[in-house]
């Protein structure tokens, strides 16, 4: 049992780990007052760059450098849109994601094929040989460690922080925070750029770690699942840590599910991930007093500064 257990639980947690980028990154976008669908589109330019990046120079720090640098590059081209030339938010990100989907394809057709070893294992000394937890939760990469450092940074930051107040403060009322005096255009646009940031190193994880080689839309709608999991959470950084791994389980049954020649079409079982999310959506909208408590209060509205 346990070694069946083990293996998949690594491989849980290496499934929830771009989820866990990508959803906090969007969470914190989102509580700016901006809604940012485009995290497909910089998942998938994170991902080539960095794929790229690591099969030219052999760096994995250079690779998930390049990933940062391309979902940073693609989110301050929404920043530019929505908050410059005041661009419908959802047209843009939908936009952003299609466009990134057909750049990332147009850059990556000659790496279909190429293989990479994956980022390296760091083992934490002592801790990683306890039996069946230590391989289990002390044996992974640095990606994998940083995710359970960035739910942590992210909910102390939202929490404690005057800085968090601010930007929870222009989510809620961006006429009342430029109206004392806060710079609500450059706190969106840090915002959404921390939300790139995120979604280029998931996109990086993804091409690095999870399946290390480059294949045409391998994020495979992981983008609008971590969408989902921020309205799942109902924006707190904790939450949106459980979904990730929660998804991510679903993602791995559905695999192991395959693996053991269970008496359903593979179609379906690959559904599951996706099914899940609209059941899990459904099941939240019926609270909508809930919904409207917890998510900012002016999301999606543009901000005029003149006004």
């Amino acid at each position: 049992m346990v070694d069946i257990l083990a293996p998949a639980m690594i491989t849980i947690i290496t499934a929830a780990t771009p989820l866990v980028y990508a959803a906090l990154g969007e969470m914190v976008t989102e509580k700016s007052g901006v809604l940012n669908l485009g995290v497909e589109g910089m998942m998938l330019m994170g991902a080539v760059a960095a794929f790229i990046t690591v099969t030219q120079s052999a760096s994995a720090v250079l690779g998930i450098a390049a990933g940062i640098l391309a979902g940073a590059g693609m989110s301050l081209v929404f920043a530019t849109l929505v908050l410059g030339f005041q661009a419908t938010q959802v047209a843009t990100g939908l936009a952003l994601t299609i466009f990134g989907i057909g750049l990332s394809a147009l850059m990556g057709q000659g790496l279909v094929g190429v293989a990479y070893d994956g980022l390296p294992k760091l083992p934490v000394p002592l801790l990683s040989d306890v039996p069946v937890i230590g391989p289990v939760l002390f044996e992974h990469d640095i990606l994998v460690y940083g995710s359970f450092a960035i739910t942590a940074l992210v909910s102390w930051f939202l929490r404690k922080t005057r800085a968090g107040l601010i930007l929870r403060a222009v989510g809620d009322s961006h006429d009342a925070a430029h109206a004392i005096g806060y710079p609500v255009i450059r706190i969106r646009c840090l915002a959404i750029l921390f939300g790139g940031i995120m979604s280029g190193i998931a996109g990086a994880y993804l091409s690095l770690a999870y399946s290390p080689l480059w294949i045409e839309n391998m994020s495979a709608g992981r983008g609008w699942i971590a969408l989902a999991l921020v309205v799942f959470a109902t924006w707190r950084p904790s939450r949106v840590f459980v979904g990730a791994y929660l998804f991510g389980g679903i993602t791995i049954l559905q695999l192991h599910a395959q693996a053991m020649g269970a008496g359903v079409p593979s179609q379906v079982m690959s559904m599951l991930p996706y099914i899940a999310t609209i059941v899990v959506l459904v099941l939240i909208s019926r609270d909508r007093n809930k919904i409207r408590m917890n998510s900012p209060a002016c999301i999606g509205q543009p901000f005029h500064p003149s006004s």
